[in-house]
């Protein structure tokens, strides 16, 4: 009975913490009122509070006035660590473009079709922007010159230590297994896309289900302190619950915190990554699911006919989930079936004739490639097959009710 009250007590502190903070915003922009120990009090209050809105912007502004008023060396380690080298200033509203002649009619053309960022226009090929209606050539450059205002870093060249600098903002968020960890370096990185592919029962959507999970646990327990997008797939919220008891997370906080939305096409799954880009200019997140990236294509293209065309809505497909990872610094997980290759095994002996689906432009686009497969017993595999910046090698593994697990852990 008494094992739940700490949950209870947490979900009710977190409730009360936003309806008095969103007061507190409020009364600070109403009566200009500043005092450094009340604000440092309060931003620390917000930071217990990981997924609010108001919090975000509450930190920003009790920040923002304490680096002007307080000397760096005093000032809360809270501030130096999580406001001067957080995601805030790398994601800007589309909505800033207003100040450079952009008209509100206009920005909301743009987030209609997917738009909400500064970068996310300035990626955007002005033959993509024509299609909006009502959108001419003059209007585009108009408002191509305006992002070019609006760009943190002038969207120009910069050199490898200041790429450095922004690349510290990467997060690692574990597996669950401490041996797949460490031939990751430490989980998968935001960021980037890392891709996962296997036969059946090999433990894809269980992975899948476990990162949904550890995501949102503290920095130094693994995860990344966010919540998470999962589109399509096999999802059970029953199976969230059964994986955050194993690390001590409110059930239902779990599940709150995890967005979901199943995909019937593969133009309603671009459809739906416009819209998730939506949710991620907040910088609560940092994990979209993809499980699985190729199951809607092949369906919906068939045969050599259609390959090339597939291909293409996939290039293009994976070239928005590129922007999305580096530009909000979430981790992209995808999940890819297999399919035979009897010619491998034809002309080389003991050659593995299974292969990924999607060819060369998922292979392009995947940052991090792993192998999963089945191993002895109840064990499973998985091998890295790319890797930008660790070596080809492989780490067992198993899956428990909590999720995946080292084998020892039985």
């Amino acid at each position: 009975m008494y094992s739940f009250l700490p949950s209870q007590f947490h979900h009710a502190r977190v409730i009360a913490s936003r309806s008095f903070l969103s007061c507190f915003l409020h009364h600070l922009h109403r009566h200009r009122i500043f005092s450094d120990p009340l604000l440092t009090l309060i931003y620390r209050l917000s930071a217990s509070v990981h997924f609010c809105n108001i919090c975000i912007r509450l930190r920003r502004l009790i920040s923002s006035h304490l680096v002007s008023a307080i000397p760096i060396a005093t000032m809360p380690s809270s501030v130096a660590s999580d406001d001067l080298n957080d995601d805030d200033g790398f994601i800007v509203d589309i909505d800033a473009i207003q100040a450079h002649g952009i008209g509100a009619v206009d920005i909301a053309k743009l987030k209609a079709n997917g738009y909400y960022t500064i970068a996310s226009v300035h990626s955007a090929t002005r033959r993509n922007l024509l299609k909006i209606k009502g959108f001419s050539e003059i209007k585009v450059d108009k408002v191509k010159d305006a992002i070019s205002k609006c760009q943190p870093s002038g969207g120009g060249f910069q050199t490898a230590h200041e790429l450095g600098q922004q690349r510290k903002r990467v997060i690692k968020i574990s597996t669950g297994s401490k041996a797949l960890d460490a031939v990751l370096g430490g989980g998968f990185q935001t960021m980037s896309i890392s891709e996962v592919f296997g036969e059946f029962r090999c433990g894809k959507t269980q992975l899948s289900h476990t990162m949904s999970v550890i995501a949102q646990l503290p920095k130094d327990m693994g995860g990344a302190e966010g919540k998470v997008a999962y589109i399509e797939g096999t999802f059970r919220p029953e199976r969230i619950a059964q994986i955050a008891e194993r690390f001590g997370v409110d059930p239902e906080t779990a599940q709150d915190n995890i967005t979901y939305a199943r995909a019937v096409n593969s133009e309603h799954q671009m459809e739906l990554l416009n819209k998730v880009a939506e949710f991620f200019v907040s910088n609560e997140y940092r994990l979209l699911i993809i499980d699985s990236i190729m199951a809607l294509f092949r369906v919906d293209y068939t045969g050599r006919g259609e390959l090339n065309e597939r291909q293409q809505k996939l290039n293009q497909f994976l070239s928005k989930l590129t922007h999305v990872a580096e530009e909000f610094n979430v981790a992209v997980l995808l999940t890819n079936q297999v399919q035979s290759d009897p010619g491998a095994s034809a002309l080389f002996a003991g050659a593995d004739g299974r292969k990924p689906v999607g060819g060369h432009i998922l292979a392009h686009a995947s940052a991090t490639r792993i192998l999963l497969r089945k191993g002895r017993g109840e064990e499973r595999v998985a091998k890295i097959q790319d890797s930008p910046d660790m070596p080809e090698k492989e780490a067992t593994y198993i899956i428990t009710n909590g999720g995946i697990n080292d084998p020892e852990k039985i």
